[in-house]
């Protein structure tokens, strides 16, 4: 039986960092998954391999009883494989490095079934004896995250985004109510492995040119003429469903904030409550003005001076 050396299977040295072990591992998971490779037993194979090794080197415990085991291993071939087969006994047991070695059942600490005839015969039993259990552990790819982008009405209504993967398009629902940051899982569109991970949409919903957002509440500028602040009147609102009438008492003063209950965001998994607008007056002064109107200001004022 030969010695399956992992580090050559992901492509790594065997100073590798976990962050590069990880990264080999997806790239090679992605080229030679099944989904990309349908009827190909040599990817399926290939795939098998790389999880493998992925499965010993991706955990530093059991990397470091791996590199412990290979030497010995290594030992064992120089030695013309006496008697047939690897004693753990002989070439385990005892002084390593400093460090001393002992496994009573590496079955417990690497899992077994579903490996090479290599693996199970080191780690699958106690001594060297096979593995008995044949249940397969499957390697779950990692999560991936992407972003998208909406609009703040889109946010509001909730909308729909396509992704290409591959030959394939998938349609993604963004609720109502999706803020900044707002993750939308699409299960098992993330890394490939026997198990794949899930794909995280991560929401960004641009500035808007009107409306200010904080949480599920709405700010928004209202302008209002200097003479409807001064004697009251009706005054126009956005929202992002319409307009809606605003009544302004007389002596509004610019800064005042009115409070429109329910005609902000809705709220995320409650898309039937909705937080509040709040919009704050901002008084407009008449620009051009006419002889006749400059001259009644005039009279205003001197009348306000008198008081």
């Amino acid at each position: 039986m030969d010695y399956k050396d992992y580090y050559k299977i992901l492509g790594v040295s065997k100073s590798a960092t976990e962050k590069e072990i990880k990264s080999a591992y997806r790239k090679l998971a992605q080229k030679y998954h099944p989904d990309r490779n349908p009827g190909n037993p040599k990817a399926e194979d290939k795939f098998k391999e790389i999880n493998e090794a992925h499965e010993v080197l991706g955990d530093p415990q059991k990397r470091a009883k791996y590199d412990q085991l290979g030497s010995s291993y290594a030992q064992w071939e120089r030695a013309g494989r006496p008697g047939g087969g690897f004693d753990f006994g002989q070439w385990t047991s005892g002084r390593s490095g400093g460090t001393r070695v002992e496994y009573r059942d590496l079955n417990d600490l690497f899992g077994g079934g579903g490996f090479s005839d290599f693996f199970t015969s080191l780690f699958g039993g106690g001594f060297g004896e096979p593995a008995t259990r044949t249940s397969t552990r499957r390697m779950r790819g990692e999560d991936m995250e992407q972003p998208v982008e909406v609009s703040l009405e889109e946010a509001y209504h909730g909308t729909e985004c396509t992704l290409t993967k591959g030959e394939r398009r998938l349609t993604v629902k963004i609720p109502p109510g999706a803020r900044t940051g707002t993750k939308v899982r699409v299960a098992g569109e993330g890394s490939l492995g026997q198990i794949s991970g899930d794909l995280f949409l991560v929401v960004n919903v641009r500035p808007h040119a009107r409306f200010r957002r904080e949480g599920d509440d709405l700010h928004v500028d209202m302008p209002i003429e200097l003479y409807t602040a001064l004697l009251g009147g009706e005054v126009r609102v956005p929202t992002l469903i319409g307009d809606v009438v605003l009544t302004i008492p007389p002596e509004t003063q610019s800064g005042r904030t009115f409070r429109l209950a329910g005609k902000g965001m809705p709220k995320l998994r409650q898309p039937n409550e909705h937080g509040d607008l709040y919009a704050h007056a901002v008084i407009r002064i008449p620009t051009q003005l006419t002889d006749a109107e400059r001259k009644l200001i005039t009279q205003l004022a001197a009348l306000r001076g008198r008081k």
